[in-house]
């Protein structure tokens, strides 16, 4: 046997040696999943009392979402609960040189799009905070700001998608409009059409199936392009026979109910987002369907566990920050990226009688956090995009994600293994049921958190929520014993930390 015989039958046993091992590792894969899969279901374990409390707060979570679809309702709703239940305004207690002290509630607003929550603990603020952070901005399509025109006997408004979606889910639907308008003169009006049974409801039309051959040779991004996502509003001409009569009737329109002229579009914030309730989902009705779930699953959750501990007394100072922008990488005023926790950090230290700078500083470093974020569920439909090991599944329980990024781990904030063992030994010892997963197989994306942008002051933090089907549409879904467990994981973390 020459030498190039023998080096060709040594590759090619070692090509087949690789294909085994292959083989062997994805059996090995298949038989943890279907171990896993063997595990008892949540629900086995739960009383009748559980099972009530559970009802109960998911019948608050869905008429949160059903009402708040911004996030200015989202922080109007949130100060009107943390006021039922004792918490003060920020300014207030600046303003009248309140001294506080431990046990006293103060929360603390920004552009009416951001708000953070405080319970003054026993301990010095520089001994760290606990902190339950979340987004209460979710995926839509905002208005421009020079929107209405007609064309073809029809008006429409321009708008600019917000955050990342598929473009092609937003056509054909029921939308309602959400936002205010401010005048030149400072006056708000507040503006929601398409929720109430007698209101009209928008859509972004769509090309029929039988035009549509071109259409469908496209890739899925680009069927639906972003500057044909604009909505469709009127076809009732002021006048007939008119320029721009429909247009024109619109606006008689506005200015009849709103007192809104055309330029007040200039200085507006309207959002298009999908019109109707959150609604439960299945036969079982063990789910929900609805719209900004993510996050809104995770600051719901949040807001309840840190209000339900309103009489509780703390150790540590604890914080709930539900914030703007996360969507579109958490940069501006309301974002996460912003100093808005730090100045707002800096005047409760103040107002303890406890502030230098080294002390903010020592009270962000020794702060636990917990990144309330939701984590993808796996989807049999979708089984490939998934690695069935570490993935999170609707039905059990809480989610943490170690690490989120994308691909090689890149723009990650990766825990502390240590946070993570403490994390585990307070869930246990609360019956918290909870489950550790990753976006997705490693190569195939990714996405990122507020965690990272928390871990530069060198706290401990680490992303947990809710898995969520159908993650950026217009309609997602969620279990409503994983939101449950969600909130006793929070309600553990406070009580605990």
């Amino acid at each position: 046997m020459d030498d190039k015989t023998l080096t060709a039958q040594v590759s090619e046993l070692r090509e087949k040696l690789r294909e085994w091992k292959k083989i062997q590792i994805e059996k090995e894969k298949r038989k943890m999943a279907e171990e896993n899969d063997k595990k008892p279901s949540i629900w086995s374990g739960y009383t009748d009392e559980d099972k009530a409390a559970m009802e109960n707060l998911a019948a608050g979570y869905i008429d949160f979402i059903s009402r708040c679809k911004t996030e200015r309702e989202s922080v109007l709703e949130a100060v009107k609960c943390a006021e039922a239940v004792g918490y003060k305004n920020l300014d207030d207690v600046i303003k009248n040189k309140i001294k506080l002290k431990a046990g006293d509630k103060v929360y603390s607003v920004c552009m009416k799009k951001t708000v953070a929550l405080f319970q003054i603990g026993t301990e010095p603020l520089e001994n760290g905070l606990k902190i339950l952070g979340a987004h209460i901005d979710t995926c839509r399509l905002d208005l421009k700001q020079n929107p209405l025109y007609e064309d073809g006997g029809l008006a429409y408004m321009d708008t600019h998608y917000y955050g990342g979606i598929k473009k092609y889910q937003w056509v054909t639907l029921p939308l309602a409009m959400h936002g205010v308008v401010v005048k030149k003169d400072g006056r708000v009006v507040e503006i929601v059409i398409g929720e109430d049974d007698s209101d009209p409801v928008f859509c972004v039309t769509d090309l029929l199936i039988h035009l549509s051959q071109e259409q469908l040779k496209k890739t899925a991004d680009k069927v639906i392009e972003g500057e044909k996502l604009d909505i469709l509003v009127g076809n009732y001409p002021l006048k007939e026979n008119d320029k721009e009569s429909v247009k024109k009737g619109v606006l008689k329109l506005l200015k009849d109910k709103y007192d809104l002229d055309e330029e007040d579009f200039m200085s507006a914030e309207l959002a298009l987002v999908p019109a109707g309730k959150a609604r439960e989902l299945g036969f079982d009705k063990s789910m929900v369907l609805g719209y900004g779930q993510d996050d809104r699953v995770c600051s719901y959750t949040s807001l309840v566990a840190m209000l339900e501990a309103a009489n509780q007394t703390f150790g540590k100072t604890a914080c709930c920050l539900l914030v703007d922008k996360e969507e579109i990488g958490s940069y501006g005023a309301t974002g996460m990226q912003s100093q808005f926790l730090e100045n707002t950090l800096a005047e409760v230290l103040n107002a303890c009688g406890q502030y230098s700078e080294l002390a903010l500083r020592r009270a962000l470093r020794n702060s636990f956090m917990l990144s309330s974020d939701v984590s993808s569920a796996y989807d049999a439909l979708y089984a490939s995009a998934y690695e069935k090991k570490n993935v999170a599944y609707l039905g059990k329980g809480m989610v943490f994600n170690k690490f989120t990024g994308s691909r090689g781990k890149s723009g990650s904030s990766d825990a502390n293994a240590e946070y993570v063992g403490k994390l585990r030994g307070i869930l246990d010892k609360h019956n918290v049921h909870y489950q550790f997963s990753e976006l997705g197989k490693v190569d195939l994306g990714g996405g990122g958190t507020i965690a990272y942008m928390m871990a530069k002051y060198g706290m401990e933090v680490i992303d947990s929520g809710v898995a969520v089907l159908s993650m950026h549409a217009p309609f997602e879904a969620t279990s409503k014993i994983d939101i449950y467990e969600t909130k006793k994981g929070y309600s553990a973390f406070l009580s605990e930390i």
